[in-house]
């Protein structure tokens, strides 16, 4: 035997003995830690099964409440909206809901139901903004220009995604209520934006055609 690899026994021996030292010591320790682990993964694993059912099962109600609805079949889809427990399908059921009394033709209990959307702090806020300007074409037959304009003041101006439609709403209610002026001025607004959804660009270009006899004379 060489001096280099009688060397390199007695440095693998040593290793050993240093090893056996240290399991002696934490084995206990490293064997706990990797139950441990094996458990934080099982139940990571078990909890994305548990959440990928719920969304499943929560997605299918919705879809069928969201079919009875289409049928017309208005309670049947406001109880399987009723039905969805799941924290996304959830807020999206209690839009629909609103819609569903919207269709039936109870402006009013649908409106609470935006307004109560729109003020709870848990929904997503692209959706609380959705619910106010639903709610806001409920109100162009009754409410006033100036409470509209309250409500949804915060979306006129450029580059809010809700401009051209809360733009519509103070239109329509000005239209409604007799300032032709302000009707004019929100309409053209909506016609000039290169950004105005073309169906919504059209509507707007009639009402400014509509307005335009009715402006005071120059």
């Amino acid at each position: 035997m060489t001096d280099e690899s009688l060397i390199r026994e007695v440095d693998e021996e040593v290793r050993r003995d240093e090893f056996k030292k240290l399991w002696d010591r934490f084995g206990s320790l490293f064997t706990g830690l990797a139950v441990l682990v094996v458990v934080a993964v099982a139940a990571f694993k078990g909890w994305e099964y548990y959440a990928q059912t719920q969304s499943e099962a929560a997605a299918a109600v919705y879809s069928e409440a969201l079919k009875k609805a289409a049928d017309g079949k208005y309670d049947d889809a406001l109880s399987a909206l009723k039905a969805v427990n799941h924290s996304g399908y959830g807020q999206l059921a209690r839009l629909q809901e609103a819609a569903v009394a919207a269709e039936k033709g109870d402006a009013e209990k649908a409106i609470a139901a935006y307004d109560a959307i729109a003020a709870d702090a848990s929904v997503d806020p692209l959706l609380a903004d959705i619910a106010r300007i639903r709610a806001g074409y409920l109100l162009v037959d009754t409410a006033s220009p100036n409470d509209l304009l309250t409500r949804l003041g915060k979306f006129d101006k450029d580059g809010e995604i809700w401009r051209h439609q809360a733009r519509e709403i103070f239109g329509l209610s000005a239209w409604r209520t007799g300032d032709f002026v302000m009707a004019d001025r929100y309409m053209n607004a909506i016609f000039a934006d290169p950004e105005t959804p073309p169906a919504m660009r059209q509507r707007a270009q009639v009402m400014v055609q509509l307005i335009a006899p009715q402006l005071p004379k120059q």
